[in-house]
């Protein structure tokens, strides 16, 4: 099943807080551009498509949860972008298909797409049915290839095009979550598959790949992930979690004219967790200061009163 909806424009009712997304990008940059969020009704898909509109882009997100879209695309109005979207399920082909050409045939071309939509929940191997792990694959993997694909075959194949996809911080294996871990480390390496075979069309192929990030995502989380989440902050150089403004900026700038020599990439955005070991333990500090330009960010309930999002005291953020 899924639902659409017209381009929600502006609408004044809504003004934003704080006087709207701080990107460090020029305006207009996006301009004429028309950009795919998948995922966008939370967490960093709902920055991205933030700051994506901020910027000047006709933004398009998707999702399972109406409720969820309806309200990004309501915020994107009431901040003075233009923003529509889709409820379906990328797992299901046919729907992938249909919506994609619904979308162009409604709205028009499409320009660059950001392969966000995901998730996973902790397991150790062993304990990890058949369903389970297919189930993480295909929202994870299987779900942005067919985006990638219809897309590409629909539109990019003809008018180019930037694509950048969502992995994770999989670089020394994802232990206790091995189903996203394969998944991810697949989306990366069909990344670089895609960068060779789509350059000759004009379509750039790249992705990013988040270490903790103080995001929505975090309060899905529950029994001992909710005492092990306030101190994973401990575990990174920079000793501090990421902002959902900080992976949505590299994601733009893959997207944007400056990455044009770009592709086949998978951007570490992690602080330094995932470099290093044990026997050269990193150091307590203050010294590294969180760009927070995303004005309608939430800290995550479980980060609350646990010394802030990006590990200093709460404040600036709702």
């Amino acid at each position: 099943m899924s639902m659409n909806s017209e381009v929600q424009e502006s609408d004044p009712s809504g003004a934003a807080p704080g006087g709207g997304y701080r990107s460090v990008f020029a305006p207009g940059l996006f301009a004429g551009r028309r950009v795919w969020v998948t995922g966008g009704g939370s967490g960093i898909g709902r920055c991205v498509a933030h700051e994506l509109a901020a910027l000047g882009a006709e933004v398009v997100i998707s999702g399972r949860s109406t409720e969820k879209l309806e309200r990004v695309a309501a915020e994107i109005a009431g901040d003075g972008g233009r923003c529509a979207w889709r409820a379906f399920d990328i797992r299901d082909e046919e729907a992938v298909k249909a919506q994609v050409a619904d979308v162009l045939g409604r709205e028009g071309p499409v320009h660059g797409l950001v392969n966000n939509a995901g998730g996973q929940f902790p397991a150790p191997l062993q304990f990890i049915s058949k369903r389970g792990f297919e189930a993480v694959l295909a929202s994870n993997l299987t779900g942005g290839f067919l985006m990638m694909r219809e897309l590409f075959l629909q539109c990019m194949q003809q008018g180019g095009g930037a694509i950048v996809n969502m992995t994770a911080d999989f670089r020394n294996g994802m232990p206790g979550m091995a189903h996203s871990g394969a998944a991810r480390a697949g989306m990366s390496n069909l990344t670089m598959t895609a960068a060779v075979e789509w350059a000759s069309s004009g379509v750039r192929v790249n992705a990013v790949a988040p270490g903790w990030i103080a995001s929505s995502g975090m309060d899905t989380y529950e029994g001992p992930m909710t005492k092990i989440i306030p101190r994973l902050k401990q575990h990174v150089p920079m000793r501090r979690l990421g902002l959902e403004a900080e992976v949505s900026g590299a994601i733009v700038f893959l997207l944007s004219p400056a990455a044009a020599f770009v592709t086949g990439v998978t951007l570490q955005i992690d602080g330094g967790a995932s470099l290093g070991s044990g026997i050269f333990p990193t150091q307590d500090h203050e010294r590294s200061v969180p760009f927070d330009g995303f004005h309608r960010a939430v800290t995550p309930r479980v980060l609350q009163g646990a010394g802030g999002a990006a590990g200093s005291e709460p404040g600036g953020r709702a």
